[in-house]
């Protein structure tokens, strides 16, 4: 079945998205605020799970019209042949938002598009009750400038969660956020690569993945999986293939951090993650970091000082990160905040920034490359 797919993400990271889809060969791609859209099938789903780092979910686009009345949501919804992706006894769960939009009601729209969907299943089906007590369908009415595009959600939990942190420190970074700050970086393995307050070691346990190509969903499951029209042999098959394409790789990566119990954490998540064997930890005060290496790349999420009376800390922190990245022979480095003299402070202009989101935080990402 040929479907039109969404990959959304978070702001920012459209682009970064985007490359990696053409990394895995999908071409003809569209790209929004928050999303990039293409063509596939049953087996890009799977891919497309079990494969993107920087994704939040793949959804399936199930129509787009516009309606600036509850009869056109309901008639442009009816149109969709639902009983040929849902079974008569699938949950269906609607959400719902709008922007600027004439139908502001998000819980009105959800209602209607609800009705809409049990009128198509009863056209389906020839039946006026549903158990509801199947795979789930999480179907999404998004409603902007009066356009709707109704979608269907084949990720469930997002893709961040890729089942190795269960525990994380005070302010913990999504994985996928830390796979785009490694992606964005000029890390490979032939460089060391430092994370020197690394906190419950999300970035460096990313970075160990993309060094050993290892799929970020690999050890999870999508709620699509219980779906009739998902074949069971199609997620045996990407996953067989995503065994198959972990490489031989061998490198190191330093994470330390001047907390010696959120390091604890850390190490047991690198274990989770199944690459502890190319992270050394260490409880080091960022300060005290020094390497002989030439060429290497620090990527850090230092702390924003967002609470009250942090600032003079913030700015001290910032100042010592500077001193040791001058102190370092041709390497570079990477470091996401949302302080805005974050530049003043480390010493030097960055070579490039980005604005990225950091949760709803927003962040410059600045990047100071090896000369």
């Amino acid at each position: 079945m040929d479907f039109k797919l969404i990959a959304t993400t978070t702001f920012g990271l459209e682009a970064v998205t985007a490359k990696e889809l053409k990394k895995l060969g999908y071409e003809d791609l569209e790209l929004e605020n928050g999303k990039v859209t293409f063509d596939g099938d049953e087996m890009d789903i799977a891919i497309c799970n079990i494969w993107l780092r920087t994704a939040d979910r793949v959804l399936i686009q199930m129509a787009q019209f516009e309606a600036r009345s509850f009869e056109e949501l309901f008639q442009g919804t009816l149109a969709v042949n639902w009983g040929e992706y849902i079974p008569e006894d699938g949950v269906m769960h609607i959400t719902g938002k709008s922007i600027k939009s004439q139908l502001h009601s998000v819980p009105d729209c959800q209602g209607i598009v609800k009705k809409a969907v049990v009128e198509g299943m009863k056209n389906t089906y020839k039946k006026d009750w549903f158990e509801e007590d199947g795979p789930v369908y999480k179907i999404e009415v998004g409603i902007l400038k009066d356009l709707v595009t109704l979608t269907m959600d084949t990720t469930g939990p997002g893709l961040h969660k890729r089942g190795y942190r269960n525990l994380a420190g005070e302010a913990p970074m999504k994985e996928t956020l830390a796979a785009a700050l490694v992606l964005l970086s000029d890390w490979n393995t032939s460089k060391e690569l430092v994370d020197p307050m690394c906190g419950s070691g999300t970035i460096p346990i990313e970075a160990a993945l993309i060094g050993k190509n290892i799929a970020p969903g690999l050890n999870r499951t999508f709620v699509c999986e219980q779906w009739p029209i998902m074949p069971k042999d199609v997620w045996e098959q990407v996953r067989e293939g995503a065994e198959k394409s972990i490489n031989k790789e061998e490198f190191r990566i330093l994470a330390s951090d001047i907390d010696g119990s959120v390091l604890r954490t850390a190490r047991d998540n690198a274990v989770k993650a199944g690459v502890d064997k190319y992270i050394a930890f260490q409880t080091l005060p960022m300060e005290e970091f020094s390497a002989k290496k030439k060429k290497g790349c620090i990527i850090c999420n230092p702390p924003y000082g967002e609470r009250i009376g942090e600032k003079e800390q913030i700015e001290k922190l910032y100042i010592s990160l500077g001193k040791m990245y001058r102190n370092l022979d041709n390497w570079s480095c990477f470091a996401i905040t949302s302080f805005e003299d974050f530049q003043k402070f480390f010493g030097a202009k960055a070579d490039k920034n980005r604005k990225l989101y950091n949760g709803r935080l927003l962040c410059y990402y600045y990047q100071y490359l090896s000369k």
